[in-house]
């Protein structure tokens, strides 16, 4: 009920915060939408125009007022939205629902890799009204390069300032429009639908240039992917005064276009158009600042989307940063270079971002139509009224169909960058989750019970040398009863390890993005314990930090004596030191594997030799971690045929 009153309370603080982190892509098309519609080389038409209008009214009506304002955001996960989110509700539902989500995702990340080069491009290229010969790739390039570098330090200082740029951008955005508006009040008719449906239906191309109305709406996934930092109904409130200005800054570019009937826009941006030539400069600098903006929002959901993707066992592990104690607040070192890496080679392929525009959109049009798969399920499993769930689906389906076979128009000239990219994260996804599915469906489990006898045996056995005072394995057993085979094969074979007490902690990732819970199986007194803390798929996982306080709980209900068992300690009230035990599998030889499986375990343990080691990802203390290498066998080589000769 908490997490509810915290998304549906409106305060003054939560509307300005959602100004800053929210509209950033979606507040920043003005820049370039009509434009990309127009054309440059083509004279204007006035149907054209009018057209264009329409059609970005309604998409964003329809698309982000309708789609995500009003429905979407119901779907909350205590509070969280995004694609993971809404996958992690209904994922128990249908196992063929990882589809959807995984291209999603993927397309998402994309996006995050085209958008800060577009909008920033956009800007920057404002500078050559006043100074034509001005290179900008480099502007735009170091404008990048900062943006990036300043991620390591967290953006909660500059996270401040957001919320009143955006204000005063999308005020500026909003006065603009309406001065240029009332030079000619008849452009408003364009709110007609008839207007969209005679420019789609009767001017020649007018369907694929759909493509480019989209530019309107592609920020429209991050309204729902920030619901956790804003709360819904901040969001709601704020999207009337933002949709206005926006709506207000495209008519007013429209009046302005309208006067250029019959010329080609040629070098002219009509967002620019609509400054008078005194404010320019300002103009520039508050859009450049609005870009930055709209990127740093983009990051902090690239790596949002990557912390969940790793806990659902679509991503690496990672390593995971927090720079501040601020809720949202993340870092992702890999993916920030990962993403840098695409920006700069998106910059430097394309240059303009006029041809940007063309590898811009596709992507996005593939998460929005899983979003819409996925949310269709989500009425239909939390009792939906069946008939308004299918014309959800067929509508926005059929919508979204649109826009995606029209966005395919552009593939040829840069869309298959964006495509790409998809397929790449989406390959990664897909052979992570596999992999973990296959080493799930064959890891070999045993009945902690038969070794709790041989365990006490060995504990109390002086000849052999002591571990530790209490061993702690890190376990996959869900089952509260069960341990994995090579646990008990580290305890009693590889080399005996006597201990006092011998813990199993697993980690249960939830659906639920803050639990923080934990459960003690007391196995055998004074003996063995089975701890299973239930972390939500948003908290980071310091099991050090954690096990130290169900130690301290247990410790206090007197459930368990640390203190050391050694004599001369014990009468000293010492306790007793904790070792931390590590199983990391690696692909054993002995394994006949089908073609497919040992290609995709091969590619799954060559990313796992860079990403983060299994005791840094739990947040463990290395210096009282050990971490043990074992085979994973996933098929015994059968038949060896092996001959013994006598001479």
């Amino acid at each position: 009920m908490e997490d509810k009153k915290h998304i549906d309370t409106v305060t003054a603080a939560g509307l300005l915060v959602a100004m800053g982190i929210i509209y950033g892509d979606i507040g920043t098309s003005p820049l370039y939408v009509l434009r990309s519609i127009v054309g440059t080389t083509e004279p204007i038409k006035a149907e054209v125009v009018r057209g264009a209008l329409s059609c970005i009214f309604w998409t964003v009506t329809l698309q982000t007022t309708i789609k995500y304002v009003i429905l979407i955001l119901r779907a909350d996960n205590r509070g969280e939205g995004g694609i993971f989110a809404l996958y992690a509700l209904v994922r128990r539902h249908a196992k063929w629902l990882t589809i959807p989500a995984i291209i999603g995702g993927s397309s998402l990340l994309a996006d995050s890799i085209i958008t800060p080069p577009i909008s920033v491009s956009s800007a920057v290229e404002g500078l050559r009204i006043i100074y034509p010969d001005i290179p900008t790739v480099p502007i735009v390039l170091g404008i990048l390069a900062f943006l990036f570098l300043i991620q390591t330090f967290g953006t909660s200082v500059v996270g401040t300032a957001f919320g009143p740029i955006m204000l005063i951008w999308f005020t500026m955005l909003g006065t603009l429009g309406i001065i240029n508006i009332v030079d000619d009040l008849t452009i408003l008719a364009s709110l007609n639908p008839m207007y969209a449906y005679d420019f789609l239906t009767g001017y020649p191309g007018g369907f694929w240039l759909l493509g480019a109305v989209f530019l309107s709406t592609t920020g429209a996934e991050a309204l729902y992917s920030d619901m956790g930092h804003c709360g819904r109904s901040n969001i709601r409130v704020s999207w009337v005064y933002v949709k206005a200005c926006l709506m207000i800054n495209y008519f007013g570019q429209g009046a302005f276009v309208e006067n250029l009937v019959g010329q080609p826009l040629g070098d002219r941006n009509p967002f620019y158009g609509l400054m008078p030539e005194w404010f320019l400069l300002i103009g520039i600098v508050v859009a450049t600042a609005a870009t930055v903006i709209a990127s740093q929002a983009m990051l902090t959901g690239a790596y949002t989307l990557i912390s969940e993707a790793i806990r659902l066992n679509f991503w690496p592990k990672v390593r995971l940063r927090y720079p501040s104690n601020q809720k949202g607040q993340l870092y992702v070192p890999s993916i920030n270079w990962l993403l840098f890496a695409g920006c700069v080679g998106v910059v430097l392929y394309f240059q303009e971002s006029s041809r940007m525009e063309a590898a811009y959109g596709l992507a996005i049009t593939l998460t929005m139509m899983m979003s819409t798969v996925l949310f269709s399920y989500y009425m239909y499993s939390h009792k939906y009224n069946a008939w308004l769930t299918i014309f959800f689906l067929i509508f926005y389906l059929c919508l979204e169909s649109c826009f995606l076979v029209a966005n395919l128009a552009k593939f040829t000239h840069g869309g298959w960058v964006s495509i790409l990219i998809a397929g790449l994260m989406a390959s990664v996804m897909i052979i992570w989750l596999r992999a973990f599915q296959i080493k799930l469906r064959l890891t070999e489990y045993v009945r902690i019970d038969n070794y709790i006898q041989a365990i006490k045996e060995l504990s109390r056995d002086i000849s052999i040398p002591k571990y530790a005072t209490h061993i702690v394995f890190m376990s996959n057993a869900a089952r509260q009863s069960e341990i994995e085979s090579k646990i008990i094969y580290s305890i009693f074979q590889k080399r005996p390890k006597r201990a006092d007490i011998y813990w199993f902690v697993h980690v249960d990732t939830t659906d639920d993005p803050y639990t923080m819970e934990y459960k003690v199986n007391t196995i055998a007194p004074d003996d063995v314990y089975k701890v299973t803390f239930k972390l939500g798929f948003r908290v980071e996982q310091r099991i050090n930090l954690f096990f130290r306080k169900v130690i301290e709980d247990m410790v206090k209900n007197k459930e368990v004596d640390i203190t050391s068992r050694y004599e001369s300690l014990s009468r000293q009230n010492v306790i007793g030191d904790f070792r931390f035990v590590v199983l990391e599998k690696f692909l054993s030889f002995e394994n006949e594997l089908p073609a497919r499986e040992r290609f995709i375990m091969n590619i799954y343990f060559a990313i796992k030799s860079f990403t983060t080691p299994e005791d840094r990802w739990f947040g463990l203390d290395s210096s009282s971690v050990k971490i043990e290498k074992v085979p994973l066998v996933i098929r015994p080589v059968e038949n060896v045929q092996l001959k013994r000769i006598t001479s």
